[in-house]
């Protein structure tokens, strides 16, 4: 059993910044990655920023150079720095881990982001 638990969402204007947090708990042998995918109403979910076991990040390419993703991996915490947010930003942010062998995707149940211009 796997639960992610994420926080830090909330209702900001045009060019602030927010930091969303990520703590994973229960039964987890490795991880493989942790991420963000992010979902606006009436929209599919996008992959957003993704941290690899080995530390290497992968970004979508709209938010390269204005999002940043850590972890703290002794808490099995993922973050995502987000600045210069944009209206085009808003959505649901969710947190997901993918477990060591790729044999288990589990999904946290989201954190809203609202930019407003």
């Amino acid at each position: 059993q796997v639960q992610l638990v994420e926080s830090g969402g909330g209702l900001v204007q045009a060019g602030d910044s927010l930091r969303l947090s990520c703590a994973a708990s229960g039964f987890i042998s490795g991880i493989n990655s942790m991420g963000w995918y992010r979902q606006a109403p009436g929209k599919g979910r996008e992959l957003v920023a993704v941290i690899m076991s080995g530390g290497d990040a992968v970004y979508a390419e709209s938010v390269k150079g204005r999002f940043t993703i850590s972890r703290d991996r002794p808490k099995n915490t993922v973050f995502l720095q987000m600045n210069s947010l944009k209206p085009e930003d808003t959505a649901a942010y969710y947190c997901n881990l993918v477990v060591r062998g790729g044999t288990g995707n589990y999904w946290g149940q989201g954190t809203q982001v609202t930019v407003s211009s």
